[in-house]
């Protein structure tokens, strides 16, 4: 009799240790995983609501009258412009480069606001364009869309890059193609 106590009593803790067992791993299943940490090839790819609280951001930079670095660039460089430079989220450098999503716009006009020009860079990453930082350029409109030429083309990336923007922000190139900060 004390030997079918004895197998009865074996039997029933592998039991229940097993169903403890079970349930002790299905918890450990059912914890996520840490998020993995951001891949260097992160990319951010704005689109026009990108942009539309531009002037709601932090003012990073201020700048009045002609600025000689621009030339023809800007339209209005003259005595009369103003330039705000926002930041959105105000961000700022990490150890010397802008981090993928940063967004900044500059929104430039004259007294009597008649020139209303708004342009605007985008830290896009993934390689998209590593001879100016990963950058993407844009023309908005003054309400933070994305402009468009004549065609009905956006106004964003290569032609912009390869153009006066990417010309100019490459005299940045050591703050990260970035003048204001």
């Amino acid at each position: 009799m004390k030997t079918k106590q004895f197998i009865t009593l074996i039997f029933f803790t592998v039991f229940a240790s097993a169903i403890l067992f079970s349930c002790k791993k299905d918890e450990k299943e059912e914890t996520p995983a840490p998020a993995p940490s951001p891949s260097p090839n992160a990319e951010f790819v704005a689109d026009t609501n990108s942009f539309l609280s531009y002037s709601t951001w932090t003012i990073q930079a201020t700048k009045f009258g002609k600025d000689p670095a621009l030339g023809a660039a800007h339209g209005g460089n003259d005595s009369t412009v103003t330039r705000q430079v926002h930041f959105k989220d105000g961000q700022s450098p990490v150890n010397g480069k802008y981090p993928v999503g940063t967004i900044i716009v500059k929104h430039s006009t004259n007294t009597g606001n008649t020139l209303n020009e708004v342009t605007a860079m985008v830290k896009r990453g993934n390689n998209f364009n590593p001879t100016l930082g990963d950058w993407e350029f844009f023309m908005l409109q003054p309400d933070g869309k994305i402009a468009k030429d004549a065609n009905g083309v956006f106004m964003r990336g290569a032609n912009l890059m390869n153009g006066m923007c990417g010309g100019c922000h490459a005299g940045a190139a050591a703050k990260d193609f970035i003048y204001s900060k």
